[in-house]
This record gives C-alpha cells, sequence and structure tokens, in this order.
C-alpha cells in the first residue's frame, strides 16, 4: 500500500487508515484481530481510535492486539482526545484535561507514546494557545510523536497552524481529520484551502458517507446495518435524503460502467483528493474490511471523477472559497 507523507512532516501514514470506532461495541476482539491483520497484511500502517470510543474499550482492545498479534513498532497510533461524551460540556480541550487525557489513552494502548495525538474538537471553552501547548507539552515530553486537531472550522484551523508556527519552539500541527465523502464535501470550502496553505494534511474520515455510499441504503434500512443500531442510527440518519439518493444513485452508475461497486468507487474518489493523506476505513466485520482494502486496484478515470465531482458539488456561496453565488 502507498504511504505518503502527513502534511510536511516526516511522519508517513498508509493511504488507507484503520477506523477503530465500532471496536470494543460492535466489533468484538476476534473480528479486530482479524481486521488488524487484514489491515496490516495490506500493507496499511495508520491505525485511528480515540479516548471515547466505546468509553476506552477501543484503545484498550487495540492494546491487546498490539501484545500478541502486530508489533507495535509497524503502526503508526493515533488517538484523539478532547471530548468528554457528557451532556452539559461535550468538548473540554484545557491543558489539564488534555494531558490526563493522554496518560489515560497510553495505560489503555499499553505504550509509551502514541505516533499522532489529536484534539478530538474545538473547545470555544478554552483559549487557543492553552489546547496547543498541550501539544507541545505532550511532544516535548516523548508521549506524541506528531500532533494535529480534528473537526476544526477553516479559521480555527488556520489560527491554531499559524499560531504554532508563529515561534520556533511550537510543534507544527501533521494533520486535521474531517469527514470528507461525496455525500460531505463541507471542508472544501475553507478547511481544505487552509490546511493546503499550511502544510497540514487531511485524514479523511467516513469516506462512505456513513455507509450510506454503499448502496445498502437506496431500498430501506437494512436490520444489521449502522442505520439500525441503537448507537448509530442517528449518526446514519442525515445521508438519507433526496440529494444523497442522487448521488448514489450516479455513484451506482459510475461503478457499473467500471465493473466495480459503488463502495469501491467512493472509497477512489476521497482517496484521491488533493490534500487527503490518509482515508479511513470504518468496518463492523473482517469481510467488510477485505472489501473496502480492495480499493487499492482502482484509479478512477477522468471523466468519471469528473461526473462525480459535478453531481455531488456543493454550492459555495459569497464569502466562501470560490464563491459563484450570493
Amino acid at each position: 500500500m502507498e504511504q505518503r507523507h502527513l502534511g510536511r512532516t516526516g511522519l508517513r501514514v498508509s493511504r488507507l487508515g484503520l477506523g477503530t470506532m465500532t471496536w470494543g461495541r460492535d466489533t468484538d476482539e476476534h473480528e479486530a484481530a482479524e481486521q488488524l491483520k487484514a489491515f496490516v497484511d495490506a500493507g496499511g500502517t495508520l491505525v485511528d481510535t480515540a479516548d471515547v470510543y466505546a468509553d476506552g474499550g477501543a484503545e484498550y482492545l487495540l492494546s491487546r492486539l498490539t501484545d500478541g498479534l502486530v508489533p507495535r513498532s509497524e503502526l503508526v497510533i493515533a488517538t484523539k482526545a478532547g471530548s468528554t461524551g457528557a451532556t452539559g460540556r461535550r468538548f473540554d480541550t484545557s491543558r489539564g484535561h488534555l494531558l490526563s487525557a493522554l496518560d489515560a489513552s497510553l495505560r489503555r494502548l499499553g505504550t509509551d507514546y502514541v505516533d499522532l495525538w489529536q484534539v478530538h474538537a474545538f473547545d470555544p471553552a478554552t483559549p487557543g494557545e492553552e489546547t496547543l501547548h498541550a501539544l507541545d507539552l505532550a511532544v516535548a515530553s516523548g508521549r506524541a510523536r506528531y500532533v494535529g486537531v480534528s473537526n476544526y472550522s477553516g479559521w480555527q484551523l488556520a489560527k491554531a497552524a499559524a499560531w504554532q508556527l508563529g515561534h520556533p519552539g511550537r510543534v507544527p500541527l501533521a494533520g486535521t481529520q474531517m469527514e470528507y465523502s461525496l455525500l460531505q464535501r463541507g471542508i472544501e470550502r475553507e478547511v481544505l484551502p487552509a490546511a493546503l496553505d499550511a502544510g497540514i494534511g487531511v485524514i479523511a474520515s467516513s469516506a462512505l458517507g456513513r455507509g450510506v455510499l454503499t448502496g445498502k441504503y437506496r431500498h430501506g434500512v437494512p436490520p444489521e446495518s449502522r442505520g439500525a443500531s441503537p448507537h448509530l442510527a442517528g449518526f446514519v440518519q442525515p445521508y438519507l435524503g433526496e440529494r444523497s439518493r442522487r448521488i448514489v444513485d450516479a455513484l451506482a452508475t459510475a461503478a457499473d460502467g467500471l465493473a466495480s461497486t459503488p463502495l469501491k468507487v467512493a472509497l477512489a474518489w476521497v482517496r484521491d483528493r488533493p490534500g487527503v493523506a490518509s482515508t479511513l476505513l470504518g468496518a463492523r466485520t473482517a469481510a467488510q474490511l477485505q472489501t473496502s482494502l480492495s480499493v487499492e486496484a482502482l484509479t478512477l478515470p477522468g471523466e468519471i471523477r469528473g461526473a462525480l465531482d459535478d453531481v455531488s458539488a456543493p454550492t459555495h456561496r459569497y464569502p466562501d472559497q470560490g464563491w459563484t453565488e450570493l
């Protein structure tokens, strides 16, 4: 599998990454082990998790697998902190909370460092310089090799990047993890231009439109799907509207013309977008992951890519990047 640099750093990540949001909840240890083995056998290195996935269960499960199945040295482990899971204050990126969360993640992961540590979301209640100082301390202490953010808007990302680049003692941001798919191209307005300008690599999540781009929801909600899961039904629901149906229909037509599948075409489209360093694959089972990994053999022809660009194009209104409408 092709390895790409994450932004303007020396960190190399596989262009397909393994997401673990379902681990420890919808994906048990046996299936997680099969997923990780298939991923590494395919040449994958980047494994992404977070301290709130299964309330820490995903990190703990990953540590069990790196004990005996896959050597820690073969993986680029990324985790996130700052999301509290609470109903009152959903995010807390204060220095104290972040550093405590990092220590807890390291204990669950059974390692003394993570390759990439990311702020899970922007916290308006905490000064940005305090949040970023926690990232500097994590790298200085050796607990994180590289740092990044997730779910930051364009101005938030640009401000954070400029702050880190404004002093030689601060650690530049390596990556920003954002949802990106044919159904969700919002990052193209401001986040992606900011990332490209600052030399920050994009890690794309939910590249299958939360599963909708597989085509499985064209005729209803399958009982074994995420859309039927009590934990994830609300995650899928926003992408089941009329606009999504038009895009999925066009995707299915393109897949038929390529003798491929909507899943593979949708993944290939995101994987090869400008600025994308890695595209995360989220699967409940090893069989689903194997299907996604087979996208490595697919490169989209220019005319197919252009047609998908057109049918899924977001509306850019003033003052968005490249706006064409008031």
